[in-house]
């Protein structure tokens, strides 16, 4: 019987996971001898466990940072490794594969397909080329109008599994109380949050066969919200991809974003209210060269806050959300933007009050600058974020998230939120291409 190819599957506790379910799980060809972990703090230093890693793997499959992976490929003479997380560089992708064939083993990334999950209820995807490139208000928009047309909408959201992954294998959101049952931390439920204040029911978790047949359950229409840049876990009926204009160019330099571009049933190139008509210009020429087939929608991002008149010459910190600081190299967000909009006098450096994780994060990413990260993937730097906001000398705090941090935090100073909608700025509009497109299957 010829020999198992030993696996290590590079992943940041989400698209690994679902890459390993369902094309190595019960694959005789292949042995995984580790997961490898990257882009999110806490995650390493874990177990896949029995339980979910199935019969081939009685003992569970152990997980390490990403920096071991060298010395894991020459320990464990690892034959293959595969890339399985997103939103990172095409040249880091690169490295990451000259570092494993320097060590004798082969570098494959898994076609889109392979993994696409298919459901019996028809699927809207709604990806992007990058984080924050408004992901959030899109689904909302869309399960806005399936709710019009008299269905009822589903979200599945894109894996976020923190915590204990056997209390994690299927979670299904629709109240508050769901969050405080299952743990969430800030980065969950700001992809939550804003879909229960609407009513929507929100499925996500380990195992996304499983996660497939309960919503479909509760579905007429499934709606795939991903995460950071990443393709979707279920085949879609109508695969719609978001564009950054304020990140004109990044389509084609990230993974997977080119391939969620070259895939696009239907292209948004959004907030084009607040960027500019060269980078809005640029997105469409790459659209037209290297997704032609692509319908092209234009969309704004309007930011509303209540009290709004209390930013006007006022001292204010800026509370941005965290990954698209973070791994989505946004130099600014809604928030900056509200500050400018509504007249403040000054935005606050918080970087001198910054303690603990969160001066960690600045260290990590040092191109954030002026902004305060959302960053609360654990108890410590939930901690550390209340800490730090209430250290800074500010006049007013401006929550920028998905979410109300007044929940989690307690807040020693005057906070205003900020929100942010979707709009359409050109014809057809999203409404028009969602009744086109599904008008046969629903």
């Amino acid at each position: 019987m010829k020999e198992k190819e030993k696996v290590i599957i590079m992943g940041a506790g989400g698209r690994d996971f679902h890459n390993f379910n369902v094309y190595f799980r019960d694959h005789l060809r292949y042995d995984v001898i580790a997961f490898t972990a990257a882009q999110i703090p806490n995650i390493d230093k874990r177990l896949y466990p029995p339980e979910l890693a199935g019969s081939l793997y009685p003992n569970g499959i152990p997980i390490f940072p990403q920096e071991h992976l060298p010395k894991l490929i020459r320990d464990n003479e690892i034959d293959l490794v595969v890339f399985s997380y997103s939103d990172i560089a095409h040249l880091e992708v690169m490295h990451w594969a000259s570092i494993t064939t320097a060590e004798g083993a082969d570098f494959m990334v898994l076609g889109s397909t392979y993994t696409m999950l298919k459901s019996i209820k028809p699927v809207i995807s709604v990806c992007a080329v990058r984080t924050g490139c408004g992901k959030s208000q899109t689904t909302r928009k869309i399960c806005e109008i399936i709710r019009e047309m008299g269905k009822n909408p589903v979200v599945v959201r894109h894996p976020m599994p923190y915590g204990n992954l056997n209390e994690q294998v299927v979670e299904r959101f629709s109240s508050y109380e769901d969050f405080e049952k299952r743990k969430c931390t800030i980065e969950e439920r700001e992809e939550f949050e804003h879909l229960i204040n609407q009513g929507i029911v929100v499925f996500a978790g380990v195992d996304y066969g499983l996660i497939l047949k309960q919503a479909e359950a509760e579905a007429d229409v499934v709606i795939w919200d991903g995460g950071n840049n990443d393709t979707p876990f279920f085949f879609p009926n109508l695969h719609i991809v978001l564009f950054d204009p304020h990140r004109a160019g990044h389509e084609l330099l990230y993974y997977p974003g080119e391939t969620n571009m070259r895939m696009a049933d239907v292209a948004i190139i959004n907030k084009i209210d607040t960027a500019s008509p060269e980078g809005v210009e640029k997105v469409k020429e790459n659209l037209k060269r290297y997704a032609p087939s692509a319908e092209i929608l234009l969309a704004e991002s309007p930011i509303f806050v209540d009290d709004s008149e209390k930013i006007r010459g006022k001292r204010v910190l800026v509370v941005e959300d965290g990954p698209t600081l973070t791994h989505g190299e946004m130099e600014y967000g809604a928030g900056v933007i509200a500050a400018k909009k509504f007249g403040a006098a000054e935005l606050v450096d918080p970087r001198p009050y910054a303690l603990g994780k969160i001066k960690s994060t600045y260290d990590q990413y040092p191109h954030i600058g002026i902004l305060l990260p959302a960053v609360g993937y654990s108890e410590e730097q939930v901690f550390d974020l209340e800490k730090t906001i209430n250290a800074v000398d500010c006049d007013v705090v401006l929550f920028a998230t998905p979410i109300n941090l007044r929940r989690i935090l307690k807040i020693e100073k005057p906070a205003l939120e900020v929100r942010y909608g979707y709009k359409d700025a050109s014809t057809p509009t999203l409404r028009d291409v969602v009744e086109r497109r599904l008008k046969n299957i629903l």
